[in-house]
């Protein structure tokens, strides 16, 4: 992939970042269709029966549910040849059930890394890594307080 192609991928990712951030389940829908192959290997933990990009938005439904004011910041984006790595930092307050947890209107802060493989111009791959443990911390969970 050429620089040009690399920036075009950055480019791709700051509108699913952006999309993200409107907290707009809609929205995100939409901007999936747009810029993720539909058939999008997603290699992370996802609701039952889903496949693909309905896979990503089932992610997204959930997460919103459980946090209306979910906020995706970007840290970091290093592109190199066909794929693009994100490290971001989430924050929301758990107003909606969550991993079978009912609301408890605390706030949580957590890292994730994402790769993103791009065929085409979309999205065909994503791995992900999401400090679950920190979130279940927070919420309650899992002892120790937040952090």
């Amino acid at each position: 992939m050429s620089t040009a192609q690399e920036t075009s991928s950055g480019t791709t990712l700051s509108r699913l970042h952006d999309a993200v951030n409107t907290g707009d389940a809609e929205v995100i829908s939409k901007t999936i269709d747009e810029i993720v192959a539909p058939d999008v290997l997603f290699h992370a933990p996802v609701p039952t029966g889903a496949a693909g990009a309905q896979a990503l938005k089932q992610v997204w439904a959930v997460l919103l549910r459980a946090f209306p004011d979910l906020h995706v910041a970007v840290e970091d984006v290093i592109a190199k040849g066909d794929r693009v790595v994100c490290r971001n930092t989430v924050t929301g307050t758990h107003l909606g059930e969550y991993r079978d947890l009912p609301p408890t209107g605390k706030s949580v802060r957590y890292n994730e890394i994402f790769i993103f493989r791009f065929v085409g111009g979309r999205i065909a791959e994503i791995w992900g890594v999401v400090d679950v443990f920190s979130q279940m911390r927070q919420l309650g969970v899992i002892p120790g307080g937040s952090s």
